[in-house]
Formats: structure tokens, sequence, C-alpha cells
């Protein structure tokens, strides 16, 4: 593993904002409560209890709009802010930049389905959102369990941007990410379960009339399949769940290269696996991070994978292994932009360790940058030019009986 670089700071100027009362994470992970994006140095906030909020570049908050549903999936451009949320109808809403003032909203729970249960794993969740161009692409799911039997309903819609449905993309399986360039969008779905009728775990579809382009799937066995995607003008990187592999594919899904980012070894009688959740592609680097270890026998291992934890960077075209980096705790998602790469680190469930919580920058070429350490639990990240945004949530770890941190936004600016 490489240590952080002790160059020069390159991120200075913290500033920080309460985003009121949250109760507290508890020892293993929370669901997604909470979303940040940045666009054009100003930051847009969506939190649990479903408002957003839009700060400008020196931290004033501009406006503020309510809401019902936890705000968790943001993106937003020069017009409008999309925000998805998780509860009971699974609301998108379509804002106003400048102002905050509703555009438009659409109820993806008329699609996924109403919630059979008030647990919340239970309710429709909008898992990912992004502006391209004159499209809006949504990606929504909604979980049921009957017994043993598991269910999942999923949609992907593309809208206009006056919020008129243009075409709608639906499986029987849970779709977990998705990312979008040169007039495609790339679908990731984890769980593709046996008896349901969709059996891939990449679909790539055209933004502006849905079509089908290319699928792809790691032809593992079991329901585990992709857990993150990254879409580039002529390649796809893919986080495998199924093998816990890392690959690279053409346009067309044939694959270029695949590299061994967590799959299972032996330790102390143990099979310990973890599972790579998140890529992105970065100044020709694929950068991989894996997340919580796992055994072929318990779901609470006494070993630890090797590879838990870790930002692992990949050339894009020798398919070469470049660094590797332990981020130490579960990372729920990573920002990309300029040649960075930002991962926030929450709680290692197991360990829970305190200095686990911190948010890393990496340079794709070169590895760690900067480490900087939060209180509670960093759940959050979004990078934009200067301009790096993280969520803070509170956490308190079962043995412990104290609450460490708070809910709050936290920005830092970006120098050399």
């Amino acid at each position: 593993m490489t240590d952080a670089n002790t160059d020069p700071a390159v991120v200075r100027d913290e500033a920080g904002w309460s985003l009121g009362d949250l109760e507290p994470a508890a020892s293993r992970h929370n669901w997604t409560r909470s979303g940040v994006t940045v666009h054009d140095g100003s930051i847009v906030v969506g939190t649990a209890d479903g408002r957003v909020r839009s700060y400008d570049p020196d931290g004033e908050c501009r406006w503020e709009a309510g809401g019902e549903e936890y705000a968790v999936s943001l993106a937003a451009d020069d017009e409008l802010v999309v925000v998805g949320g998780r509860g009971p109808t699974g609301r998108l809403r379509v804002l106003s930049r400048e102002t905050g003032e509703q555009q438009w909203t659409y109820l993806t729970a008329e699609d996924v389905g109403s919630p059979a249960r008030e647990t919340f794993f239970a309710q429709p969740y909008v898992v990912d959102v992004a502006i391209a161009g004159d499209r809006i692409v949504v990606v929504a799911r909604r979980y049921e369990r009957d017994g043993d039997v598991q269910h999942w309903s999923s949609v992907v819609y593309g809208f206009d941007r006056a919020g008129e449905l243009q075409w709608s993309y639906d499986a029987r399986a849970s779709p977990i990410a998705a990312d979008v360039a040169d007039g495609r969008v790339a679908v990731a779905y984890n769980r593709c379960p046996a008896n349901h009728d969709h059996d891939h775990g990449l679909v790539v579809l055209e933004t502006e009339t849905g079509t089908e382009l290319t699928t792809w799937d790691p032809g593992t066995p079991g329901e585990r399949r992709v857990g993150d995607v990254a879409i580039t003008d002529e390649r796809i990187a893919v986080a495998s769940h199924g093998d816990k592999h890392g690959y690279l594919l053409e346009d067309d899904g044939a694959e270029a290269w695949c590299v061994d980012l967590a799959s299972e070894c032996e330790t102390d009688d143990e099979t310990l696996y973890a599972y790579p959740n998140h890529v992105a592609v970065v100044d020709g680097t694929a950068i991989f991070v894996t997340g919580n270890t796992y055994a072929a026998e318990t779901r609470d291992p006494d070993g630890r994978h090797p590879n838990e934890h870790t930002a692992v960077a990949v050339d894009l075209e020798s398919g070469e292994t470049i660094w590797s980096h332990d981020v130490r705790g579960f990372a729920r998602c990573l920002s990309a932009d300029d040649g960075l790469v930002a991962v926030p680190s929450a709680q290692n469930f197991r360990e829970r360790d305190a200095d686990t919580h911190a948010v890393h920058l990496l340079e794709a070429g070169t590895g760690p940058l900067e480490t900087r350490s939060i209180e509670g639990i960093s759940t959050a990240v979004s990078l934009s030019g200067d301009r790096l945004a993280v969520i803070e949530e509170p956490v308190e770890y079962h043995d412990e009986g104290v609450t460490r941190g708070a809910y709050r936004l936290h920005t830092w600016r970006l120098e050399g």
C-alpha cells in the first residue's frame, strides 16, 4: 500500500454548515440518507428530511426547497437540479437551479410499485439521476420479499427537460448505479434473481431513445452481478460483484482486460472475499474501490480479506495495476474530476475505529494526495473543479454508546 503524499496540502479553506438533526448511524451501515452535488462552484445538498439546499461558492444558502422523502440522488446543470427520493412514492423532483422552484415531478412508485412494508429497505428508491443534454436519465427500483423469495422491480427512464417521458426500460432486477457519456447510459444491476427474467449485470442504452445497445454479465452463478459502472467515449469499466474482478469492456461488450480485486482467498480455514463496489475512469486510469470482507460460510468472519476497503488504480490501456491505497472504512460512493478522485470513508463495522472516518483525495496516476479526518462518518461526496463537498452524518457504535459527529456539510477548496 502507498502512504499519503507528504507534499504541502492541496485541500484548503474548510467550511461547514449544520444540516439539522439526524438519528445517528449504527455500527453497520445505514442505507443512503443524503446526497450532494457540485456544479460550477455551487453546492446542492439533499437531506434526510427531504429538504434540498443550494449554497453559492461563498457558502451562502441561496434557496431551500422542502420535501417529504429522503433526498438521496442529485444532479445539476446551469438550469436544473434533479432530485431523486427514497420513500413511499420514490418521488422524482426537478427544480430551478436559480430559485429552487419546482418545475415538475414524477412518482416512480406508479411503475415500480408501492412499498409492501414500512421498512426503509422496502421503500421505492431513485438510485441514480443524470442530466445528459436534452435527456434526464433516472434509475428507480423497489424490493419485496415473500418468505425466502426476493422480488425486484426497476425502471430506467428518459425524460425530456420539460418532464415528458420519452422512453423507459423495465427489468425485474436491482439497479445500483448508472453513468452517461457520448449519447449512452450504462446501468449496473447488482442483483439478478434466478426467479426473474433479467440476467444482465450491465445494460447500455441509447440516451435519446432508450434503445438497448449492449449487454454484459460476468457469467457467474448466483444473483450477484455488477456493483458499479463508468462509461467513457469508447469503453466501459465495470466493478463485478459476481467474481470480484474489475473489467474493461469494449463498446460491444467484448472484454479488453480484467483484474482480480478481492476474489475468494483462504485465511485460517475461512474462505474470504470482498465486493468491488465502485469504479471511476480518470485520465486513462480506472480506479476501483472494494468494500467489506465476507466469508463463504458466514456473514461475520473472523479474518479480513487483504484487499478489503482498498482503492486500486489500473492503467486503462495495459490493464496493469499502478497503485493501491487502504481507505480503511466502507465507501458508499466516489467522485472524480480533473485527474482526481475523492473517496468518503465511513465506519468499518467490524473494527469500529473512528480513525477510519475520513475523505481521501487520490490522484489518478500516482495515488493518495491527502486524507482529511471527519468526526462522524462521511456518506456522500462531490468533487468538481476546485471544490470538494462531503456530507457528514453522526454515528454511534453499539459497543461505545457515544455519538460521534453531527449532520453537516463540509466544503474545501483545492489548490495546486
